[in-house]
């Protein structure tokens, strides 16, 4: 296992699933990079994907067969992992989107930074990447 890990946000995982270029950055450095994500980030995905899939004609079921298998590579952490960082999470974004103080939180918890496309984690005290960033930091 590595010592680098990075913690996904909800939008991340749906990019991974509608596009190429995110699931296979996560795919072709999983041998040197711990994935993670909060457990309602997964349920976020699931619960957008399906409108965002009708809008492009692609049916859900085979959305769907491309983010389970992602669990096995983006572990899904459950809320006692992160719970004790709720307040601190909050403190640090609430002002710009409460419903993200999970992805905050696991960060926080594990110590390390969030890929997101969310500008809300900017100047939240952790480090942030984005989709066309991140690879220096996976391959770093």
């Amino acid at each position: 296992m590595s010592d680098r890990a990075i913690v996904l946000d909800a939008n991340i995982l749906i990019r991974a699933v509608l596009g190429k270029r995110v699931r296979e950055l996560i795919i072709d450095n999983a041998d040197r990079v711990q994935f993670f994500s909060p457990d309602v980030a997964y349920s976020d995905a699931r619960k957008y994907l399906p409108a965002l899939l009708e809008k492009r004609g692609v049916r859900s079921e085979s959305a769907m067969a491309v983010l389970d298998p992602l669990e096995t590579i983006v572990w899904p952490l459950e809320l006692g992992a992160y719970a004790s960082f709720k307040m601190q999470a909050l403190q640090r974004i609430a002002t710009r989107d409460a419903d993200d103080w999970p992805v905050l939180a696991c960060a926080m918890a594990i110590g390390c930074p969030v890929w997101t496309e969310d500008a809300d984690f900017f100047g939240a005290g952790v480090a942030t990447w984005t989709s066309d960033r991140v690879e220096l930091y996976l391959v770093g």
